[in-house]
């Protein structure tokens, strides 16, 4: 009876950690998006970004409170986001980078939003009814999301020189960190094979598929894949990730329970 009851808390615990990493990629990314806020090359793009920057911080909210409840700890999505260090912290490291130009965030953020369509398609199949929903909330908004990132790439790279050796390059500076997109460990192997996570590592045949489509038509060439940046899920981050949750996280640090 014990032994059960060990295996439960075990699991339970898996679903947690899984909610609580999937709510840091879309928390760091969301918080990346955000610098862009009285910065981007215009003001339509500006509130776009600003938009799509709230769409992830929401999703975060989402993934949070889920695995709070879950948890059954006390702990408030609040608590999760700001009182965690960076070694606690679970999001992909492609997540966490910098903004760098308007042509290093729109790579970024196109190869991340082919992935979350993939993704969060899947999801909404888990068995986990409350990660499904979730998910069927998020592909709507990662739809959008990939229609304008697409438009971009395809603008860019099909535009001036300029552009286009400026998206070239900031693909090649990304591309290493997208192998982790599609790696698990055997928690995860484990949460999958219950139906709750989703399968990462069979999502990269359609999202090279599709990512080399819109390469090919903006006139870009598929970066060298031989490096590759890992660690992310296992706590193991760039330097900067200290920086930004120094950012995020200082006024709930400084003025602890402060509500607005």
């Amino acid at each position: 009876m014990n032994s059960k009851a060990n295996k439960q808390d075990a699991n339970k615990q898996d679903i947690v950690n899984y909610a609580i990493a999937l709510g840091d990629d879309s928390l760091t990314l969301g918080h990346r998006l955000s610098e862009w806020s009285s910065n981007a090359p215009f003001l339509e793009e500006d509130l776009a970004l600003t938009n799509v920057a709230l769409d992830f911080i929401g999703r975060a909210m989402m993934f949070y409170s889920y695995a709070g409840e879950a948890e059954g700890a006390g702990r408030s999505e609040d608590d999760i986001a700001y009182l965690r260090d960076c070694r606690q912290y679970r999001n992909l490291l492609i997540c966490e980078l910098p903004i760098g130009d308007f042509a290093d965030t729109m790579a970024r953020q196109f190869l991340i939003d082919v992935y979350d369509v993939g993704f969060y398609t899947e999801l909404m199949q888990s068995v986990d009814e409350t990660l499904a929903a979730i998910a069927a909330k998020a592909i709507k908004e990662s739809r959008y999301h990939l229609r304008r990132s697409e438009q971009w790439i395809k603008r860019l790279g099909d535009g001036t020189g300029e552009s286009h050796d400026r998206i070239q390059r900031a693909f090649n500076d990304v591309w290493g960190y997208t192998h982790e997109l599609f790696e698990v460990d055997k928690i995860e192997e484990s949460l999958i094979n219950q139906g709750i996570a989703v399968d990462r590592p069979a999502l990269k045949t359609d999202w090279e598929r599709c990512v080399q489509s819109v390469l090919n038509e903006a006139t870009l060439d598929t970066p060298d894949g031989q490096w590759s940046i890992r660690g992310g899920r296992a706590g193991l981050h760039t330097e900067h990730l200290g920086y930004l949750l120094a950012e995020l996280q200082f006024m709930q640090r400084a003025y602890p329970g402060l509500e607005w």
